[in-house]
């Protein structure tokens, strides 16, 4: 039986104060429910005050984390990147612990056994380059190049190449064309890890580069059954599960070969491919398309306008709120020279074209004056008006429409909007070309 989430005498809480609207940084849900509510805390870990009253003096900043409930992701929705000094402070990792050292050596045998005879490598964040370092030394045959714009990479005698910058999936995926992209702990830091593993994605499919990516951040798994609360501080905005960063590796990749924990279940990877997905380039390349057909179109249609409004015709627009709105504001159907604005609905009549300012007038008055052209602001309404136009018995001399990117004579010129007669038009009775 369906529960009405109410708060009862129980405490329990009710639905209106669980739901949470917020895009999941993981699997792109908009439903969350509220998790852990840290209060104000300064940063943690890229602060580094240099003296006790500084350290007091910092900044409170909000650790309210909410989880999805389609994933299990648990993210601060009050994260803000600008308020974390990434430029300035290089985010530190502690890699000396015994532990920690055989989980490095595990990921490295991971990475080992993907990687080709002369492999070009790019990790994402490469801290001073431990991971980088251990991979040249054990297949000295490869490229490796590591992008951090705040650590010191320690390049170990020019085993690996360092860019002090942030890595640009739309420039240096293209530029390096690797065969493997690393990138470890550093998603849980980002406002939109999803987006920037989308990024990546299609970079590889415009750009036809085939690759694999590994990805590793702290896995939250434990927390539940631990109780944790010290997971939970500013700069990590995300925290993932495995199975939220299962979802978030399936959303942004052709094939996920891989989804394991490591480090006593502290940490969660995962290897995936990622290259060439036909059905994105064959958007991206419709939409580039278009944007070129419409930037066209704007000088043609505003020259038609222009010669218009020179030959002294009286001009009526015909619609002038929402559609029509938009073509007179994207065509500069200003009202100076295009003062006569009408339309079928009276509700609208008496108001005002929004941006140019006409007053919109009801269509009769084309019967008291005659408009010489009618102007179609509304190509999709074409058929109807031009029917009423004829029911009313509107005289005009030409009806034009815009169609592929030119003004076109409703009756004379080919356009997909035809067959007034349908609507009860009477044709091209009663009408004259302009």
């Amino acid at each position: 039986m369906h529960r009405n989430w109410e708060a009862d005498g129980n405490g329990r809480e009710g639905l209106r104060d669980l739901l949470r609207q917020h895009v999941c940084a993981a699997c792109g849900h908009h439903v969350a429910v509220p998790f852990y509510d840290g209060g104000h805390q300064p940063l943690a870990t890229l602060a580094w005050p240099a003296s006790a009253e500084e350290a007091r003096r910092m900044e409170r900043l909000p650790l309210r984390f909410v989880r999805c409930v389609e994933c299990g992701h648990v993210y601060n929705p009050e994260f803000d990147y600008s308020k974390v000094p990434y430029s300035e402070k290089p985010n530190l990792m502690f890699n000396r612990g015994e532990g920690w050292r055989e989980h490095l050596l595990q990921v490295r045998g991971l990475i080992l056994k993907r990687l080709p005879l002369h492999p070009t490598v790019v990790e994402i964040g490469c801290g001073e380059g431990h991971l980088l370092r251990a991979l040249a030394e054990a297949h000295p045959e490869g490229r490796y190049i590591g992008f951090d714009p705040n650590a010191k990479v320690d390049t170990g005698g020019g085993m690996i190449e360092a860019r002090q910058e942030l890595f640009d999936p739309a420039v240096h995926l293209a530029d390096c064309r690797p065969d493997l992209i690393i990138s470890r702990h550093v998603l849980e830091h980002l406002m939109d890890p999803m987006g920037f593993l989308q990024a990546l994605s299609f970079s590889a499919t415009w750009e036809g580069v085939e690759t694999r990516l590994f990805i590793e951040v702290p896995c939250i798994d434990k927390v539940f059954a631990m109780g944790r609360t010290a997971d939970f501080f500013y700069e990590h905005n995300s925290h993932f599960t495995t199975e939220s960063l299962s979802r978030l590796l399936k959303r942004c990749s052709r094939e996920v070969e891989l989804v394991e924990r490591g480090y006593d279940d502290e940490v969660v990877y995962g290897f995936v491919r990622i290259g060439v997905r036909a059905a994105q380039a064959a958007y991206a390349r419709e939409a580039l398309a278009f944007r070129g057909r419409a930037a066209e179109s704007k000088d043609r249609v505003r020259a038609h306008l222009d010669a218009l409004a020179r030959s002294g015709k009286r001009v009526a627009v015909w619609g002038g709120t929402g559609k029509a709105a938009a073509f007179i504001n994207r065509y500069g159907v200003d009202a100076g020279r295009f003062p006569l604005v009408v339309d079928s609905d009276p509700d609208k009549v008496g108001t005002f074209v929004p941006g140019t300012g006409q007053e919109i007038r009801f269509r009769d008055d084309l019967k008291l004056e005659p408009a010489d052209v009618i102007l179609i602001a509304t190509q999709w309404r074409a058929r109807d008006i031009v029917g009423e136009i004829g029911r009313e018995g509107i005289a005009c001399q030409a009806i034009l429409l815009e169609h592929e990117g030119s003004l076109v004579d409703y009756f004379r010129d080919p356009h997909p909007y035809g067959e007034a007669e349908a609507a009860g038009a009477p044709g091209a009775k009663g009408y004259s070309a302009a």
